[in-house]
């Protein structure tokens, strides 16, 4: 993920696949975004939705969207 974009950006580019639960942009130590970021949905097959969004962009940058589950069984890393 783009390394300015917002949590909101994230969720409202994921907001048709299903109900967004929360999105987690990770940071270095320093608060520095590392360029990946979480998505937790509330309904599994909103991440079989999800995986269709793989590289569509976002800030113009193609987004490659993977299932993750052993962060959250509803999750994606992108």
């Amino acid at each position: 993920v783009d390394y300015g974009c917002l949590p909101e950006e994230v969720q409202e580019h994921f907001q048709d696949c299903g109900t967004v639960n929360r999105v987690t942009i990770l940071t270095d130590f320093y608060g520095n975004p590392k360029g990946y970021a979480y998505v937790e949905f509330h309904e599994a097959e909103a991440v079989q939705n999800a995986l269709q969004l793989n590289d569509t962009e976002l800030h113009g940058r193609p987004l490659k969207v993977q299932n993750e589950p052993f962060y959250n069984l509803h999750s994606l890393l992108f």
